[in-house]
């Protein structure tokens, strides 16, 4: 059964929920903004089902199962950005949209449904980036942070300078951008761009809490963004002869060799044909014949 605990952290006027087990994955941290006027949630988690605080509104940095999973104790607006918005509205998408083997499908959809407690959302609307909801003395102000999915979104909560970074979360595990829609690109973009918003706390989805200060922030960020340039020159040292994405995709980028599971193979495939267009546009990389890659 899930653990429905969750620690309550106050940042200012900004509560943050702390899931279980410092909100590591299949939990997550949640964020619960009260103005004079209204009181919103963001990203209920699994760690709320059945304690869920009151609400007026319910914000979604994007259409993962961990982030919505506290959903069903709400009946109240939810407001995800325009681009998950089809994938918050049916779980089909949702599942489509990770990019599983066929067989594994029924097994995500009733994983999704009997363990985080996931159903269709048609009533789900969209925000944009720079979206501005105004609580009564306190705002939350959309900051869209794409990569991760490409609706992915963090929230700029101000008088108390608190910016939630959603996944974006600085664990050692490093960026993941393994999804159909996911982008590389994109989530090097969105990293610079948190890293030029100063603030006073910035609060991550998983484990690692609320860091405090600009400075402590770009420390953490940076050896959140090495992982990636890890990833790079673990790929230009296997490619020391003609390799195929497929042999690459065996000797991962991503998950350590003991990890297991229908996700494992397509998160691989994808990140390595995601690293190995980036390092051939700069030149570090060539095709020396049709399938066949080797570091230059």
């Amino acid at each position: 059964m899930p653990t429905t605990a969750y620690t309550e952290r106050r940042y200012g006027g900004v509560t943050v929920l702390v899931g279980a087990d410092l909100g590591a994955y299949p939990h997550a941290n949640s964020v619960l903004v009260r103005g004079t006027a209204e009181t919103l949630v963001i990203d209920p988690s699994l760690s709320l089902v059945g304690t869920a605080p009151p609400a007026d509104m319910v914000l979604v940095s994007h259409a993962h199962e961990d982030h919505v999973a506290g959903l069903a104790d709400y009946d109240v607006p939810v407001r995800v950005h325009q681009k998950d918005l089809a994938a918050l509205r049916s779980r089909d998408v949702m599942v489509e949209g990770y990019g599983l083997p066929p067989d594994a499908t029924e097994r995500t959809h009733a994983v999704l449904r009997d363990h985080f407690h996931v159903r269709d959302c048609p009533d789900a609307t969209a925000f944009e980036d720079g979206t501005v909801f105004d609580l009564g003395k306190r705002t939350v102000t959309v900051v869209h942070l794409p990569g991760h999915t490409p609706g992915h979104s963090g929230f700029l909560i101000e008088p108390d300078g608190f910016l939630f970074v959603a996944d974006i979360d600085l664990t050692s595990f490093g960026p993941y951008y393994g999804d159909i829609s996911s982008s590389l690109t994109d989530f090097e973009a969105s990293l610079r761009r948190s890293r030029e918003i100063g603030v006073r706390w910035y609060g991550t989805a998983h484990q690692k809490g609320v860091i405090e200060g600009a400075a402590e922030f770009a420390r953490r960020l940076d050896a959140f963004e090495g992982v990636v340039e890890k990833r790079d020159a673990t790929l230009l040292a296997f490619l020391d002869e003609p390799r195929t994405v497929e042999e690459i995709t065996e000797h991962r980028l991503v998950y350590r060799p003991h990890v297991e599971g229908p996700h494992v193979k397509p998160v691989e495939r994808r990140t390595a044909t995601q690293h190995l267009h980036r390092l051939i546009d700069t030149g570090r990389v060539t095709e020396v014949e049709e399938g066949r890659f080797r570091a230059t």
